[in-house]
């Protein structure tokens, strides 16, 4: 019957979607393919009479299979998205962009800029205000190719300005992809959301351009406009932006504080570091050695010999100074159930000895003072740093068991 051939369809239909996806789990690419092309064709024989196009399931593991198949061309590729384009009136745009994402990973930038003027002008009833959004990323992917083709001309003609020569041809074409790439651009990062790209090659245009006023907006704008999403690189080119144009510390630290609010275990929390390390004002100083702690209770950290010099150098200074030990407890406090095995194990201690003596040593002098002159990692480095006769390593050991009954008061 009828109702009984739908059914088996539909249950051989489930059975080659599931073959295709094991293939795919184990990259069976040519496998894979084979499925997907009895896939295919079933629903053009079972389905001929009804109105029904190609499913987004289809163009998905199609184009996975395409990326990945090792007889697959970038011919073959473009030719299924140009059938995905034309069958699929709902998904035209977000066909177009994958499209275009491909032909730029594959260098292939003048046919990715083609494709993007063709989508651009696309228009089909409704269906062009209901992708609103896609028509949005298209524009702005053909900005940024648009900026591309700016930064190329400015090569060119920073080079001839070098030789003494000017060329006004190299020039307007320049200023020509500036104004194109710079509408599009603009436009994309009024809309709340993450456009990191986008926003740096319009504030490398507006710079270059001498406009710091509007570039300094624009990156206000990306980083405290409560409607954009929380973005840890809003706050970072904020601040590398001010860093270019001198501003004062003040400003530097204020960007740099969000920065470590949202990621503690930033690069630049070193930066921000040895500036509050800098400051005259107690509150600041406090605040750095908070930082260089929070960042060392990350993974990534664990060998990080600027952090550990950073760390060693305020604990150092607050050592000799018997000023504000209370801040060191109050960090170690939370720390010290963990901390030693983490940072400061015997396994540890042989490996940076062996690896960077440097580093070795700065953490040496933390654990000394933190563990005290009987931790693991403090005894291993010390005696072997005194072995080797190296002079920094016995002074090392000698302030550590002068400043020993500092370990018991932080311990309590």
């Amino acid at each position: 019957s009828s109702h009984e051939h739908k059914l088996n369809f539909r249950k051989s239909k489930e059975e080659c979607l599931s073959y295709i996806q094991d293939a795919l789990l184990q990259q069976q690419w040519k496998r894979a393919a084979e499925f997907l092309t009895c896939y295919v064709e079933s629903l053009e024989k079972d389905y001929s009479r009804e109105l029904i196009g190609p499913s987004e399931m289809i163009w998905r593991i199609g184009t996975e299979i395409l990326w990945h198949h090792s007889q697959s061309s970038m011919k073959e590729f473009n030719c299924f998205m140009e059938q995905m384009k034309t069958l699929g009136v709902k998904r035209y745009l977000k066909v177009c962009l994958e499209h275009v994402f491909h032909l730029l990973c594959n260098g292939q930038i003048d046919e990715a800029y083609q494709n993007l003027s063709l989508a651009e002008s696309w228009r089909f009833g409704e269906q062009t205000a209901i992708q609103d959004k896609e028509m949005k990323l298209i524009e702005a992917y053909r900005g940024l190719l648009d900026y591309y083709s700016w930064s190329k001309q400015k090569n060119i003609l920073l080079e001839h300005s070098e030789d003494g020569f000017s060329d006004l041809a190299v020039e307007q074409e320049m200023h020509s992809y500036f104004r194109k790439a710079a509408v599009n651009l603009k436009e994309i990062i009024k809309i709340p959301g993450v456009w990191d790209v986008f926003v740096k090659c319009y504030v490398d245009l507006l710079e270059f351009y001498g406009d710091h006023n509007e570039a300094r907006q624009v990156l206000n704008e990306y980083a405290y406009n409560s409607k954009f999403p929380a973005n840890p690189n809003a706050h970072v080119y904020l601040y590398q932006f001010l860093k270019r144009q001198g501003e004062s510390k003040k400003s530097l630290i204020s960007a740099l504080k969000i920065l470590h609010d949202i990621v503690p275990s930033h690069e630049l929390m070193i930066d921000f570091n040895t500036m509050l390390q800098k400051s005259k004002k107690r509150k600041k100083r406090r605040l750095g050695l908070e930082v260089i702690f929070a960042a060392l209770d990350y993974a990534g950290w664990k060998e990080n010999a600027k952090a550990w010099s950073c760390l060693a150098r305020q604990v150092k200074q607050i050592v000799i100074s018997e000023k504000h030990l209370d801040w060191i407890k109050q960090e170690w406090n939370s720390r010290k159930d963990w901390w030693p095995a983490f940072h400061f194990s015997r396994y540890l201690a042989k490996r940076n000895w062996q690896e960077n003596k440097s580093l070795s040593y700065e953490k040496a002098l933390v654990a000394g003072i933190l563990l005290g002159k009987d931790c693991k990692y403090f005894k291993y480095v010390s005696h072997r740093g005194c072995k080797t006769q190296l002079k920094r390593f016995r002074m090392l050991k000698k302030f550590v068991n002068r400043h020993n009954p500092v370990y018991l008061r932080i311990s309590g």
